[in-house]
């Protein structure tokens, strides 16, 4: 069970084992830019337009399940005019007559099979409303994945901007050197190829951070001129990102899941649907009556007919079908299998996307102070190497080598950082954006604020392990 398959898999956490609100990540950024484009990229992503289409859909078949449980109404009214065969000669009278009725009928549920097929209807909108809000979650992730990209693309353009300007400065005054008769043209031509590179790269990289606008243009519908100015403001706070808390793993991911908890609802709703199918062998009940009146006025005279009937209590027999109905029962049962394999996958790959971000945040934090610590280092090594070179006593080739080395340390210190944001978003991804299950066949549905709704934790359903039976709940 899904229930084993957590206790059998382990993954370190990157806390002290507290909980705190996934839904309020963003927030704990402190970052309003961010918050921001998150929620213009929801409001304008055709993925969760599509999803609350299909909420709509959903619960629009729920309800005509529903209705199929209970009797049918229908009214009938009708006017006519004729004449009738002469009486006596030269009489041909008029006749009017009006009717009016109510007609019902009921089909009595005697084996479940609209039940089964009403609630496979709730477990499907149940389902729909977690499509919703994984679509949401994977909105802001990806937003949020192409922020930080940008943040570090701006990061290792500031790098590159001033080892540029260095390398500048140094290729003039090599040539001012040369000029002067101290260093030799092909020292100096290596200062201005140096030069010309570093200014190479600086182009290279500022059409990466363009490029990443771009992405966050269509992602969020913001016109690209107001979408720099919010970055710009955004420039001066960017800070390493907050953690996340949760208590246990993958436990809470099968809790949080969004797509886990839509693959048990599809499994829930396949079990019904077996019922559905199986109660279509068996005989059928049904009740129909009516109420009815009509006045009929001919030769001035006016003649009133009332009516009522109950009945008749109708009974219908399967005998002969060649096989459809055995051939829905075998589909029916083919698809929950179907649906029961998708949902031990779902919780496999639930749990992979956990311990695979974990790792990855353990792995980054593990490496950052060692880069950090290169990095302090090469700029030392390149300080005194520099002091050397403008003192005479270093070549130009080991200053740039220097220089080289320092540039290499400090573009993999913010690329590392980058990866640690991205492994964060992952976790935050991986662990459902903290979505929670509020009660199986009620959803919330796209109704709600644009912030993901805080539901108190639940049991997660595991999958059912015989067709026809409704899920049972599971404490993870």
């Amino acid at each position: 069970s899904s229930a084993e398959l957590a206790a059998d898999r382990a993954a370190s956490l990157p806390h002290n084992g507290r909980i705190t609100d996934l839904t309020q990540w963003w927030q704990q950024q402190g970052d309003p830019v961010l918050v921001d484009l998150i929620a213009q990229a929801q409001a304008v992503s055709p993925s969760v337009a599509s999803a609350r289409a299909r909420i709509e859909q959903a619960r629009a078949t729920q309800t005509a399940a529903g209705a199929a449980l209970g009797p049918a109404l229908d009214g009938s009214a009708g006017v006519s005019r004729s004449r009738s065969q002469p009486f006596a000669p030269g009489v041909s009278p008029l006749a009017s007559s009006a009717q009016a009725g109510l007609q019902a009928s009921w089909e009595l549920d005697v084996f479940g099979g609209q039940r089964a097929t009403r609630n496979a209807a709730i477990e499907r909108l149940a389902g729909s409303d977690a499509q919703w809000h994984d679509a949401r979650v994977s909105s802001a992730a990806e937003v949020a994945n192409r922020y930080f990209a940008y943040q570090s693309c701006r990061e290792v353009e500031t790098i590159t901007r001033l080892d540029a300007e260095s390398r500048r400065e140094t290729a003039r005054l090599t040539d001012l050197s040369q000029q002067a008769g101290f260093t030799a043209p092909a020292v100096a031509a290596l200062a201005r190829a140096s030069a010309a590179e570093a200014r190479a790269r600086l182009t290279e990289q500022n059409a990466q951070c363009d490029i990443d606008i771009k992405a966050l243009v269509a992602l969020t519908a913001v016109t690209e001129p107001d979408l720099r100015q919010k970055l710009l403001l955004a420039q001066s706070k960017w800070a390493s990102i907050a953690p996340i808390f949760i208590a246990t793993v993958p436990a809470d991911a099968l809790a949080q899941r969004p797509d886990v908890f839509n693959a048990a609802r599809e499994v829930a709703a396949a079990s019904f649907e077996i019922g559905s199918a199986q109660a279509e062998r068996y005989p059928r009940l049904g009740l129909t009556g009516s109420v009815g009146t009509s006045r009929t006025r001919s030769s001035g005279v006016s003649t009133d007919f009332n009516t009522w009937s109950i009945g008749p209590l109708s009974l219908t027999v399967p005998l002969f079908d060649g096989g459809r109905r055995a051939a829905n029962l075998d589909a029916a049962r083919a698809r929950y299998d179907e649906a029961a394999s998708i949902y031990r996958a779902a919780v496999r790959q639930a749990v992979r996307e956990v311990e695979e971000a974990l790792v990855s945040l353990q792995s980054t934090a593990t490496r950052q102070d060692d880069a950090q610590t290169a990095v302090e280092g090469y700029r030392a090594s390149f300080s005194g190497t520099e002091a050397l070179y403008k003192s005479g006593l270093a070549s130009l080739i080991e200053l740039e080598n220097t220089r080289r080395t320092l540039l290499n340390a400090q573009t993999t210190l913010a690329t590392l950082e980058q990866s640690r944001r991205s492994a964060w978003v992952a976790l935050y991804r991986a662990m459902g954006g903290g979505w929670r299950v509020a009660s199986a066949g009620s959803p919330s549905g796209p109704a709600e604020s644009s912030q993901a709704a805080s539901h108190a934790p639940s049991s997660m359903p595991s999958a059912p392990s015989t067709p026809n039976q409704q899920l049972q709940s599971v404490t993870p």
